[in-house]
C-alpha cells in the first residue's frame, strides 16, 4: 500500500526513539502457541497481536537480520487485509482479525522468514508498537563421522614407518661413530702407507747394491788368476 514505506520509517524512528511510543495501549506480539520457542523449517507458524483497539488496523513487519524492516500485510478493523504490493491475498501469508486479536500466519516458515515480528496501530495520530518477537530457525550443529583406524586381522593396529620420528639420541650416537672412524682409520691407512712406501724403498737399496757386488771378476774353475812365472835360464 501506499503509506508503509511512511509507516516503516516512523516503526524505525519508534525503534530508536522510545519516547514516540504511545502509553496508552500495550501490544504485544507473539507465538499463538506458547509451547514454541524456535519455528522449524518448513512449519506453519501463526503470530498474534494483543492489545490493539479494535477499531483501528493493525499492522504487520518483519525486520530481518540486518536491520531492514519488510512490510507483510495491514488488517484493518473489519478484518480486511492489503499484503505488499496492494494485493488482497498472498500465497505465503494468512491474515485475519478475531475480536480484538490480529493474527498472522506464516503458511511454510522458510530462511527468508527468519527475523523478529512486530505488530504497529496508528491511532490519533499517535504511533504504538509492540517489542519484537524473534522467530528464528534453530541452528544444527553436524559432526564429522570418525573414520576408525585400520587395524590388521588381529586387531592391531598398523603404523606406518613414514611416522616414525628420529630419535635425536640415535643420530647424535651415529654422528659420534662416524667422526670416530674417521680418526681411527685415517691414521692408520697413512701408516700403512708410510709402511708400503718404506718396503718398497728398502727393496730398491737392496737389488743396487747387490748389483755393484755382483761387478767384480770371478776365476775360471774357482781358481785366482796367476800370471805364469817365466822359467829361470841357466847358462
Amino acid at each position: 500500500m501506499a503509506g508503509s514505506p511512511a509507516l516503516l520509517l516512523l516503526l524505525g524512528l519508534g525503534l530508536c526513539c522510545p519516547g514516540i511510543q504511545g502509553q496508552a495501549y500495550k501490544m504485544t506480539a507473539r507465538f499463538r502457541d506458547s509451547s514454541i520457542t524456535q519455528p522449524r523449517l518448513g512449519q506453519q507458524l501463526e503470530l498474534e497481536c494483543v492489545g490493539a483497539r479494535q477499531d483501528s488496523g493493525v499492522f504487520w513487519v518483519r525486520q530481518d537480520k540486518d536491520g531492514t524492516l519488510h512490510f507483510i500485510v495491514f488488517i484493518s478493523a473489519l478484518s480486511r487485509t492489503t499484503f505488499k504490493g496492494n494485493e488482497k491475498t498472498s500465497t505465503h501469508f494468512e491474515a485475519r482479525k478475531y475480536g480484538s486479536v490480529y493474527y498472522l500466519v506464516v503458511k511454510s516458515f522458510m530462511l527468508g522468514d527468519e527475523g523478529n515480528y512486530f505488530c504497529l496501530m496508528n491511532s490519533n495520530q499517535m504511533l504504538y508498537f509492540s517489542h519484537g518477537q524473534p522467530a528464528f530457525i534453530p541452528v544444527t550443529i553436524t559432526t564429522a563421522p570418525t573414520v576408525p583406524a585400520p587395524t590388521t586381522q588381529s586387531g592391531v593396529t598398523k603404523k606406518d614407518p613414514c611416522l616414525k620420528t628420529p630419535d635425536p639420541e640415535t643420530s647424535k650416537e651415529k654422528e659420534l661413530n662416524f667422526f670416530c672412524n674417521i680418526f681411527i682409520w685415517v691414521p692408520l691407512s697413512g701408516a700403512c702407507l708410510l709402511l708400503l712406501i718404506a718396503l718398497i724403498v728398502t727393496t730398491v737399496l737392496c737389488q743396487q747394491t747387490r748389483r755393484r757386488r755382483c761387478r767384480c771378476k770371478r776365476p775360471v774353475n774357482g781358481k785366482p788368476n796367476v800370471k805364469p812365472s817365466m822359467p829361470s835360464q841357466h847358462t
